[in-house]
């Protein structure tokens, strides 16, 4: 791919899992690919992952803080000129099996801040950046997840703040039409990460059981955020569920 043709994507929480798997996939495919999260040295070993030939930029973000937001899509746009592709995706769960009342103010913010308000910042320099580009536009994809839907016992954090992603998405979506800036959201259930292990060994089912849940390969995941990513601006895939097929979800818990 020529350099005029390169797309470039803004991948967060691209140190591991589902991030990194996107990053990959993004790679591979001929994009050029900024990968932030917190911590240099996972961002490194995604950049090593990607081969010597992939055009990757590290770049230590955390999204809860919006001047490491703004460094962050300065720095693509002085390096790339432009952007394609923000697939928002850095989240923490919070504290795991917590009671709700158990909850502390610290652990609830944190999760607001970095899964909610941290989507809305890179969203928001995202957006500014696709407006204002020549030719106008991009895509935007944020990752919500099942419990955008259904809750898990104990994630009351986690759960709110996924809900929440599927409005961020329905607003990005109606105010971009302008600008051809087009939005839509991926939820994602038991893909195989550092985050989804318990899954493996038994996790807190609704009826009070544990139970081992099915996991698939974040790689599933990667391959259908390239397909939203490389649709043309005139066509979006709104929302899409990407699930390991028999996780207890569709049914009676």
């Amino acid at each position: 791919m020529n350099a005029s043709a390169k797309k470039i994507a803004v991948v967060t929480g691209a140190g591991s899992g589902i991030g990194r798997s996107v990053a990959l996939t993004l790679a591979s495919a001929g994009w050029a690919v900024a990968v932030a999260g917190r911590r240099i040295e996972p961002l490194e070993e995604t950049a090593k992952a990607a081969g010597e030939d992939a055009d990757v930029l590290c770049v230590p973000t955390d999204v809860s803080d919006p001047d490491d937001v703004n460094a962050l899509f300065e720095s693509v746009r002085q390096r790339y000129g432009r952007l394609d592709l923000l697939f928002n995706n850095a989240g923490t769960f919070g504290p795991g099996g917590v009671p709700l009342e158990d909850i502390s103010y610290d652990a609830w913010r944190s999760v607001v801040d970095v899964n909610l308000t941290g989507s809305f910042l890179c969203a928001q320099a995202a957006f500014r950046q696709m407006k204002e580009q020549d030719p106008q536009g991009g895509r935007i994809i944020n990752n919500g997840s099942i419990s955008a839907h259904v809750p898990r016992p104990n994630s009351i954090a986690y759960t709110a703040t996924k809900h929440a992603m599927t409005g961020l998405t329905k607003a990005l979506s109606l105010d971009g039409r302008p600008y051809r800036i087009a939005c839509g959201q991926i939820d994602i259930g038991n893909a195989a990460t550092e985050m989804t292990e318990r899954m493996q060994t038994g996790i807190l089912q609704a009826n009070g059981q544990l139970a081992v849940e099915p996991v698939m390969d974040a790689a599933d995941v990667a391959r259908t955020v390239l397909h939203m990513a490389e649709l043309p601006l005139e066509a979006n895939v709104q929302f899409a569920t990407v699930m390991a097929t028999t996780m207890p979800y569709i049914g009676r818990g």
